[in-house]
């Protein structure tokens, strides 16, 4: 590798208030364009914004989750361009003196590695620009306010990360956490959580950052993997093609792939920063900050350390299940009642995930409650019906809300472990396969399966497994 790739990313997250930064609109997604605005949000002339404590609350808690230094004093700042969708004509973000600053958060991709947080500032979003919505409007784009004013937070590291994976690492510790404090839903389709991204290359082994790109319109995960990729081989190209990387923002078209250009990039002089007129500096108290410090739930990595130390699971099985708290709640739940760590887990991770996926439901829908679940692996645990069949009786408690106990009684699962009758079932099968019979004798062991297999098969697989493997044991020597 002649070159290497320098990453910084710029994460905007909403924030989960029920109104707006400066306003009391409302900040519910999917409503219909125009209705959750008022003369504060549109600018009109007059009109005095008013900080929502909420939303502060919301970004200390954020910072404090990535170890950021809480600034006691802030200054909201004008940061003046003009777009359709920015009905002011300037966006009321923080500049010169943000909320937080200095700040890391542990990735892992190839080990963990430590990436620094430059600054954390407060700020509001813009409207929403619509284009060619359908066959009648191709030729024509709307602008829909209702965005406009809705509380954000932009989270900018520093230009630490190397490669695609790791941004992907970052983006994706980064959206945990803030799911996890319950301050952003971490939306990538629905824009509550996006990222902008920073690239640019430069000779291995040197020190001084090339001409970077900023990465605009990903909006998944994978988008921001590709994007990524193509920009780095892009500027090589250009590079070693003896041209000069250009700074400018570039949108990604999904559909083909590849990075185009949109505009020069702009420096921070070309928005003409000046403070907010309108709102006083942001004060936060100390003793706020130490309730916040104190209120954090458990975090991802936390949780996911203490899953494999305290349950004894897999790290793969571990960061699975704490994707999301409520899964991490749901998983929890189940071990405290089973006391049977890796068979729930398996349990969670392949039958409860499978079905919430094909819902496209989340966890806390789940009609399957924890106790319910924890009853069902019991009943496998004590032989009452086999594995492959409490899997339909789960599928259908999903589906019916009706009780395992209730579906195994009615579906005829009940498992038979009785050795008496079991072994009355051997005796026929051993005494009508004679020939296999000299051959396991003779050292074929492997036909084993065959025995097990015509006992399953005799008893319409309801036979418990380990006692059939067992007594066959006993009768074949």
């Amino acid at each position: 590798m002649k070159y290497e790739a320098v990453i910084g990313l710029e994460v905007h997250a909403q924030l989960l208030t029920g109104s707006k930064l400066f306003c009391g609109c409302s900040t519910k997604f999917g409503s219909d364009p125009n209705t959750q605005v008022c003369p504060v949000c549109l600018g009109m002339p007059g009109v005095l914004p008013v900080l929502n404590r909420k939303a502060v609350e919301f970004a200390v808690k954020m910072a404090l989750a990535v170890n950021c230094r809480i600034n006691p004093r802030s200054i909201f700042a004008r940061k003046n361009y003009f777009y359709p969708d920015l009905p002011k004509g300037y966006q009321i973000s923080q500049y010169s003196e943000p909320l937080a600053e200095h700040g890391h958060l542990d990735i892992d991709a190839d080990g963990t590695k430590k990436i620094g947080i430059t600054r954390i500032h407060m700020e509001e979003d813009a409207g929403k620009l619509l284009h060619g919505e359908g066959p009648e409007d191709e030729n024509f784009s709307f602008v829909d306010p209702n965005r406009t004013g809705v509380p954000l937070i932009e989270i900018v590291s520093e230009p630490e990360m190397r490669s695609s994976d790791e941004a992907q690492a970052y983006l994706r510790a980064m959206r945990d956490i803030l799911v996890y404090l319950e301050i952003c839903s971490g939306n990538m389709e629905e824009g509550s959580f996006r990222c902008d991204a920073n690239v640019s290359v430069r000779p291995v082994g040197a020190e001084k950052l090339g001409t970077k790109a900023e990465l605009k319109n990903m909006n998944s995960f994978k988008f921001v993997k590709e994007a990524i990729d193509y920009e780095i081989q892009r500027q090589i190209d250009v590079v070693e093609g003896g041209g000069k990387v250009v700074q400018e923002t570039r949108l990604f078209d999904a559909s083909k792939g590849v990075t185009a250009s949109m505009r020069s990039k702009e420096e921070a002089h070309d928005y003409r920063y000046f403070p907010e007129p309108d709102l006083l500096p942001l004060m936060v108290e100390n003793e706020l900050v130490e309730k916040l410090r104190g209120a954090l739930p458990e975090l991802p990595r936390q949780k996911r350390e203490r899953f494999i130390s305290e349950y004894g699971i897999p790290s793969y099985d571990a960061g699975v299940l704490t994707s999301s708290k409520g899964l991490a709640d749901y998983y929890e739940s189940v071990v405290k009642a089973t006391n049977e760590p890796k068979v729930s887990s398996n349990w969670v991770m392949g039958e409860v995930l499978r079905l919430l996926k094909e819902d496209s439901r989340d966890v806390k829908d789940c009609p399957v409650t924890p106790q319910s679940l924890a009853g069902l692996i019991k009943s496998v645990k004590d032989g009452v019906v086999s594995g492959t069949g409490a899997k339909e009786v789960f599928e259908e408690m999903y589906r019916t809300g009706k009780s395992a106990s209730e579906i195994i009684k009615a579906k005829g699962l009940v498992q038979i472990s009785n050795e008496d009758e079991l072994s009355k079932v051997i005796a026929e099968i051993i005494k009508a396969n004679p020939e296999n019979l000299e051959r396991y004798k003779a050292g074929k062991t492997q036909l084993m399966g065959f025995f097990v297999g015509e006992a399953m098969k005799a008893t319409k697989g309801k036979a418990n497994p380990q006692v059939i493997n067992k007594l066959l044991k006993e009768k074949l020597g």
